[in-house]
């Protein structure tokens, strides 16, 4: 309890103390934005924290870039960091936490439904859509590791002509062995998790520890507030092993246009499911690229210099799937 006099506690943000507030290090890198919340539609209406990131007015952006973070994570941390970079170079991005995550509903980390969480997702990317100001601009999924399967299912539960392609960062098509619990334990956890599903005692490797290359950067992600750093739950793990199981299947039915980037030394997501998806996917318009050493925070816990490679192509991916402004674009993207 803060005592009489005391000073109020910093607002800790994942760039440092300075600048002081959101709207001055989005105005700093050439961006705007603001937080806020969505209720879903349905009876039993769920609350989901969103954010959105914008090219600094009276710019119009070129695109609307729908968002997916990953498990544990949130759209508040160092997630900000490429939405600001994508919104400095003329994209509208949007994105929420997913239940169980951050700042939106539910117990944290515990996703028994993945369905019911595309659903949700799928309800705000369409308000958003459905917005006077976005009508005619090309629409992109994104996400990032459980984010990029949570793009390839709403792709497969949509209609193609929805969205103009996807950019799919490590995503997680399958779990990897590398960190998937052996047989039986898989059998043994979704039987347990019929009577204890909300129980963090799934054992696993520090996320941290093997996602982000930087030890610098590791303190970083480490300090983020509403990171869940716990044990994943029984339900969440079921789920994730059922609907990464569903997507492995599912591979030939990708028909959206995709860029999928993996490192190769990616020990949380495999590579070689995102070369199985680049392989068996009926796409015309596909491209993968595999970054030699390369861990699971392709955009985040690299080198700086690894960092601008994955962004520069992502980039340049996009704007080659994107019609001409409407308004005249002039932009420096400064470098970081």
């Amino acid at each position: 309890m803060q005592a009489d006099g005391d000073a109020p506690a910093p607002v800790v943000h994942f760039w440092g103390e300075h600048p002081a507030t959101e709207a001055e290090f989005y105005a700093a890198h050439g961006a705007e934005g603001e937080p806020s919340y969505f209720s879903t539609p349905e009876a039993g209406a769920r609350r989901l924290f969103t954010r959105a990131w914008r090219p600094r007015a009276p710019e119009r952006p070129r695109a609307l870039v729908f968002m997916v973070h990953g498990y544990g994570n949130d759209v508040s941390w160092t997630f900000q960091s490429t939405a600001v970079f994508l919104a400095r170079s003329g994209f509208a991005c949007f994105a929420a936490d997913l239940p169980g995550h951050g700042r939106s509903h539910g117990l944290r980390a515990f996703v028994p439904d993945l369905n019911a969480a595309v659903a949700d997702l799928l309800a705000f990317f369409r308000a958003v859509k459905a917005r006077e100001e976005h009508a005619g601009l090309p629409c992109f999924l994104f996400g990032e590791s459980m984010g990029g399967a949570i793009c390839l299912l709403i792709h497969l539960r949509t209609r193609p002509e929805e969205w103009a392609g996807a950019v799919l960062v490590a995503p997680m098509c399958r779990i990897s062995d590398r960190i998937r619990p052996p047989w039986p334990l898989p059998e043994i956890l979704t039987f347990v998790a019929r009577f204890a599903p909300t129980a963090a005692i799934v054992p696993t490797a520090d996320l941290i520890e093997k996602s982000v290359k930087v030890p610098a950067k590791r303190i970083i992600a480490a300090r983020n507030p509403v990171r869940y750093n716990g044990r994943p739950r029984l339900g969440t793990v079921v789920e994730l092993l059922r609907a990464t199981d569903e997507l492995a299947k599912r591979l030939g039915e990708v028909s959206i246009p995709f860029l999928v980037v993996h490192g190769s030394a990616d020990e949380v997501t495999d590579p070689e499911v995102s070369r199985a998806l680049y392989a068996a996917a009926a796409s015309k318009d596909k491209t993968i690229k595999i970054y030699d050493g390369m861990l699971h925070s392709l955009l985040f816990g690299e080198p700086d210099e690894n960092i601008e490679r994955v962004r520069g192509d992502i980039l340049a991916w996009l704007n080659e799937r994107c019609t001409p402004p409407a308004t005249p674009w002039h932009r420096d993207i400064p470098v970081e």
